[in-house]
């Protein structure tokens, strides 16, 4: 086969699929689909995915999303649960049992031991009249399609339409709960989008990290403050405990340099005074934006009140966000 050819028999394949999932829009309907939503918008449990061969892949993708998006889900392997693995299912499960043909004998046989559990099953199949449509409470149809595969036989338009049916039903559920980008990012920690959604509460310095004096006390105590945190700063506070300056080992460099003593000095007379800061619940992005703005290591957060909880420390958000 000439490249020519092999990328007009590829282009081929993407239009065979394509055309599949165009003619998958007209089958989500209320009846079905719609019914399938409340289902599992309603399920107390988990939603269990279950199939054999590529249905089973398919499955453990749809499974996943699922579970990243706000509903509690599993993959549970066909041929497992009917030696053992079937007591992974409770009641309040809902399980969604996938098969193109709907003949696949050992996702056929789950739905008697899942009915004595009282589990409702979803049927996803391409054929309406199988034994899996018939005896499951619920039937999402992708319809009966012809494989992609030169010789129509390896799952290909199948499992295609398979996976943009089960990301219709996990995204649909999701966009019901309202789920937001903070939660996503909540299970996500690890990605990119989590990183950017931290907020600065999770990455600034607290506790005894974070060093506090008030503006009248003397330099020294300032000092070992620091230390004690292991910082290079510390937060400066008024009577009221209100951030008023911060005091960093760079301000005591540059006054010893100039040949200024520290005995018998005020923190508050070394102190960068009203310098700036961010709330809590603000993004570890912007705080990050901000220290590369102004050109410093160390920002004060500070509650609504104007008071410090925490500093962040620019070493501690290089390659937590961006």
């Amino acid at each position: 086969m000439k490249r020519s050819e092999s990328v007009a028999y590829a282009r081929e394949v993407v239009r065979h699929e394509a055309a599949a999932l165009n003619g998958l829009v007209e089958r989500i309907d209320e009846e079905h689909f719609g019914q399938a939503v409340e289902l599992i918008l309603g399920c107390t449990g988990r939603v269990v995915v279950s199939g054999m061969g590529k249905a089973w892949l398919i499955g453990q993708k749809i499974s996943a999303t699922l579970a990243s998006t706000g509903t509690p889900s599993h993959a549970l392997h066909a041929a497992e649960a009917l030696h053992g693995d079937l007591g992974r299912v409770v009641k309040g499960d809902v399980a969604l049992l996938i098969s193109n043909s709907g003949k696949t004998r050992e996702v056929v046989e789950l739905l008697v031991p899942l009915n004595k559990l009282g589990v409702p099953t979803v049927a996803l199949t391409g054929d309406a009249g199988s034994p899996l449509a018939n005896a499951a409470d619920l039937l999402l149809h992708i319809g009966d399609l012809d494989e992609a595969c030169p010789l129509a036989l390896a799952p290909s338009t199948t499992t295609t339409a398979m996976l943009a049916l089960g990301d219709a039903l996990a995204l649909t559920v999701m966009k019901l709960r309202g789920f937001s980008s903070e939660d996503y990012a909540f299970y996500h920690p690890g990605g990119s989008l989590g990183r950017k959604l931290m907020k600065v509460e999770e990455v600034m310095r607290k506790g005894e990290r974070h060093a506090v004096i008030e503006a009248d006390a003397p330099l020294r105590e300032a000092l070992l403050r620091i230390t004690r945190a292991r910082a290079g700063a510390i937060s400066v506070v008024d009577a009221d405990g209100r951030l008023c300056g911060i005091f960093t080992d760079g301000d005591l460099r540059r006054r010893l340099v100039k040949g200024a003593s520290i005995d018998d000095q005020k923190v508050g007379d070394f102190m960068t005074r009203n310098p700036r800061t961010i709330e809590v619940g603000r993004l570890a992005s912007a705080a990050a934006h901000l220290l590369n703005e102004l050109k410093v290591d160390e920002l004060p957060v500070v509650d609504a009140d104007g008071r410090p909880v925490g500093i962040v420390d620019i070493q501690d958000i290089l390659g937590t966000v961006g």
